[in-house]
């Protein structure tokens, strides 16, 4: 059975507070293209901002229109463990490496950098401003039971941040401990929820510079390497799935990683900022 093609899936756009129109032309989609790819990837790559930047240039070059479904990390694999996408285009890079291990995909290229910040609200009552070291930060919070909003959604976001929680020797559960709060949702839906609780939340960089409802929060901690965020594009195998678009999905992949598609990343910015790094090797 063929599967159906997927646009943009709209609920982390709506998150960001997109009306429904808005959401569905999130990704602009240049007219007729003469064929498609179906790209699994993460809300932030969608949230950001920068699918709407990169995908037009890539289709005037090839005349392949690129679908994305946006979801978290974990969420994304399994529509490509599934066949349901012909590329993968995640953030967690032992997910990813699992992922080509186990023979769901074909090579793993890096393509991008940015960064996790933690952000909370500007009274602080945890004391964690203008540290470097997350998980000193994580500690902090926790001894405060000052409120946090966690993804809760097996994203690579959400595996960071259990990585730090880990890191500080504490494993929080919204069951257990009140103050920290599961939405199991996706980055915007999230950022909304700590806004509305001046709660910390750990966030990637690229979703909270765009970010509309940032109302009392701001960054409290950055810098920490720990906090590094690499993303990775994985062509979905072929071998195992042979509807999968192989030619056109590796053409994507090659140009995401070409002197052409690097720059395009460079050149992405919200506010004036950078917000990707070029990182294909």
């Amino acid at each position: 059975m063929r599967r159906r093609p997927f646009t943009v899936l709209l609920l982390p756009a709506l998150a960001l507070g997109l009306s429904l129109a808005g959401a569905m032309l999130a990704a602009p989609r240049p007219a007729e293209a003469e064929e498609f790819i179906t790209v699994a990837s993460t809300t932030s790559t969608e949230n950001s901002g920068l699918f709407g930047h990169l995908l037009p240039l890539f289709q005037a070059q090839s005349g392949i229109e690129v679908r994305v479904v946006a979801l978290g990390t974990g969420q994304a694999m399994r529509v490509a463990e599934r066949g349901d996408a012909d590329v993968l285009f995640v953030h967690h890079r032992a997910s990813e490496l699992k992922f080509v291990e186990q023979g769901h995909g074909v090579g793993r290229r890096e393509v991008m950098y940015n960064d996790f910040v933690l952000v909370g609200p500007r009274a602080d009552p945890a004391g964690v401003a203008g540290t470097r070291d997350a998980a000193a930060a994580f500690a902090r919070i926790a001894q405060a039971k000052a409120p946090f909003a966690s993804r809760g959604d097996d994203s690579g976001t959400h595996k960071a941040e259990r990585a730090v929680w880990k890191s500080a020797g504490l494993a929080p559960d919204g069951a257990r401990d009140p103050w920290y709060r599961e939405t199991g949702s996706g980055m915007g839906a999230t950022l909304n929820t700590a806004a509305a609780m001046d709660a910390y939340a750990l966030a990637d960089r690229g979703t909270w510079l765009g970010f509309r409802n940032k109302g009392g929060l701001v960054v409290v901690v950055e810098g920490d390497p720990v906090l590094f965020n690499p993303y990775g594009v994985i062509l979905v195998n072929p071998a195992r799935h042979p509807h999968v678009k192989a030619a056109a999905g590796q053409r994507f992949i090659d140009w995401l990683v070409s002197p052409a598609g690097q720059s395009a990343i460079a050149g992405f910015k919200v506010g004036g900022a950078q917000v990707f790094f070029p990182d294909a090797k």
